[in-house]
């Protein structure tokens, strides 16, 4: 079951976090999380959910054939999964992630206008409430 969606809700950098910016995670011969969730939510904003994310980084960096994904996300949702709170791109690399009221999400450079508008409460240009949570600090002393 994919429970990992979020609607309506931004997801602010991390207390921690140390980029002032939105900062492009390097990409290896082997990309990282960060790397392929940057490259997903960058080439597509507004058009993946979630679960699309997770699934999608998940099913590139095991080499997941097309044909077989459609039960390997069955699988892989049915265990818990980590939500994008965890992600590294809000706790090291200055992003933050805005769900719309459809899940579909987008990145959102921590220098940017947009970004002090989500992170005050405000969805940009319309004004409407959006929640806003934390993405989760990378060490756990205060």
């Amino acid at each position: 079951m994919e429970k990992v969606d979020y609607t309506d809700t931004f997801i602010a950098v991390a207390e921690d976090c140390p980029a002032e910016a939105g900062t492009v995670p390097p990409d290896t011969a082997k990309p990282s999380v960060a790397a392929v969730t940057h490259r997903l939510l960058a080439v597509r904003p507004y058009e993946l959910t979630s679960a699309d994310v997770l699934f999608t980084v998940h099913a590139e960096r095991h080499g997941i054939p097309e044909e077989e994904r459609p039960a390997a996300r069955q699988a892989f949702f049915a265990k818990d999964q980590a939500c994008l709170r965890a992600s590294p791109l809000g706790k090291r690399y200055g992003w933050g992630l805005h769900a719309d009221a459809e899940g579909r999400l987008a990145l959102v450079g921590r220098e940017t206008p947009e970004y002090a508008e989500f992170a005050g409460g405000r969805v940009p240009d319309a004004g409407t409430p959006v929640t806003v949570v934390r993405a989760m600090r990378s060490s756990r002393a205060r």
